[in-house]
C-alpha cells in the first residue's frame, strides 16, 4: 500500500475513528511509523 494510505489510517487512529488493530497487517507498520513521526507513539499500541 501507498504511504498516503498509511497516512489516512494514522488519521482515522488519530481521531479515534479506528484503532491500530483495525488496520490491515500488511500496511500496519507503515502506519506505526507515520503515526511515530506525528508525535503520536501511544497510539502504536493495541
Amino acid at each position: 500500500m501507498s504511504r498516503a494510505m498509511a497516512k489516512v489510517y494514522a488519521n482515522l487512529i488519530i481521531k479515534g475513528v479506528k484503532t491500530i488493530n483495525d488496520v490491515p497487517e500488511k500496511i500496519r507498520s507503515e502506519v506505526v511509523e507515520v503515526l511515530i513521526e506525528m508525535g503520536h507513539e501511544e497510539l502504536t499500541k493495541g
